[in-house]
Formats: structure tokens, C-alpha cells, sequence
């Protein structure tokens, strides 16, 4: 079965508060869910894409471009 390319992205914010970004981000097309949370991270984002190639644009282009994010990390979901 075939299964679009999804990841979750973790996201450490500066300084503009984390329900803001995961507002922001949560209109971005192709974001599935942006929540804003407690730990290392701020915000975790779910994202899906056509594919591999659509997956890295919405990353680089638009989730990265979003004012205050200052790390990130990308966990590609993979189905075992």
C-alpha cells in the first residue's frame, strides 16, 4: 500500500510564543496538525506531501520561513 510522505517536525521557537508559531504554521497547505508543547521542543508539526521532492519544498520553503523558528528537526514517519 502506498503512503504519501509524512513527517513530524519539532520545532524550537525564539522569541514569539509557541501557540503563535503553531497558529502560523497550521495554515500552512500540507500541514496536517501544529501543536505547541511542553519539553525540548515548542511546537510539533505532522505534514504530508505528494512526495519526497513536495515534502522538502513545504520544509525549506514554508515551515522554516516562519518568523521565530529558531531549530528544527525532521523525523520522516516510515510504515513497518
Amino acid at each position: 500500500m502506498y503512503h504519501a510522505p509524512t513527517f513530524h517536525r519539532r520545532c524550537t521557537c525564539g522569541r514569539r510564543e509557541a501557540a503563535q508559531v503553531a497558529k502560523e504554521i497550521s495554515e500552512i497547505k500540507g500541514v496536517q496538525q501544529a501543536e505547541d508543547v511542553t519539553g525540548p521542543y515548542d511546537v510539533i508539526v505532522r505534514a504530508e506531501a505528494r512526495n519526497v521532492d513536495d515534502l522538502g519544498k513545504l520544509v525549506v520553503a514554508r515551515v522554516q520561513a516562519v518568523d521565530g523558528i529558531t531549530r528544527t528537526l525532521t523525523c520522516p514517519v516510515v510504515h513497518l
